[in-house]
């Protein structure tokens, strides 16, 4: 971890309701979480305890019911008008998505640009943000294939640069391994990792994966959408 102590968001009594009466449903109840710089957070909970809610809060995809997610500076993001927040996506947040979300028709550097053109950066920084970002995940001589020419672990490490070329502050990955045989899936979790150590970025990620867990700095438990527990794991591998 960096020796940085101000956080860059953070839950604050956070809860999250969907629906009404007797089909109510409390995804979150009260969750205080701070997510800090050079930092990897593992958020596990059973199915429905309310992880992906959490995620999506954090990430400005979605606002609490009540409470609130403040970032580092002071902004209230979920009280933010919704041009506002998007800008903090922008230029704040980078996401890993379960399904890939990579466009086919697309070359694996066209996906990973796609949040700079987004942006208007130009086409000189474009492309040479595009060609660090598939280097620091290792796909470098592989930036003309297209989905389809890569495999499910391939594809998810374009997700993950994608991800990472807009510089982003904090890397928010929902069960980013959930398609991907075990093998796969350790080599992703091990590259989310060793990025927060070398990058300095904080990353928020939902998993199952013990590999990943041992490597948290905070390990956040979800039940029944109450934080039971928030601490690094007893087995905790230092970065």
């Amino acid at each position: 971890m960096t020796g940085d102590t101000a956080h860059l968001i953070a839950a604050e009594k956070v809860s999250r309701v969907f629906g009404k009466g007797a089909a109510e449903v409390h995804a979150l109840v009260d969750v205080d979480v701070q997510v800090m710089p050079g930092a990897l957070t593992v958020v596990r909970g059973p199915s429905g305890s309310g992880k992906t809610t959490l995620l999506n809060i954090l990430g400005g995809l979605d606002r609490p019911t009540s409470g609130r997610v403040v970032l580092g500076d002071g902004r209230v993001l979920s009280e933010m008008r919704e041009n506002d927040v998007l800008a903090v996506r922008r230029e704040l947040i980078g996401y890993v998505f379960q399904s890939f979300g990579l466009i086919p028709v697309l070359s694996a550097a066209e996906n990973v640009e796609v949040p700079l053109r987004l942006r208007g950066t130009p086409v000189a920084e474009r492309e040479r943000r595009v060609a660090e970002a598939l280097e620091l995940v290792g796909l470098g001589k592989h930036a003309t294939q297209r989905p389809y020419e890569l495999s499910g672990g391939q594809q998810q490490r374009v997700g993950i640069a994608r991800a990472l070329v807009g510089e982003p502050r904090v890397l928010i990955a929902d069960e980013p391994t959930g398609q991907l045989d075990s093998e796969t899936a350790a080599t992703i979790m091990d590259l989310i990792a060793d990025l927060v150590r070398q990058q300095g970025i904080a990353a928020v990620v939902s998993t199952h994966d013990p590999i990943l867990m041992a490597r948290a700095d905070l390990l956040v438990e979800l039940h029944d959408g109450r934080v039971v527990d928030a601490s690094a794991p007893a087995d905790h591998v230092p970065g």
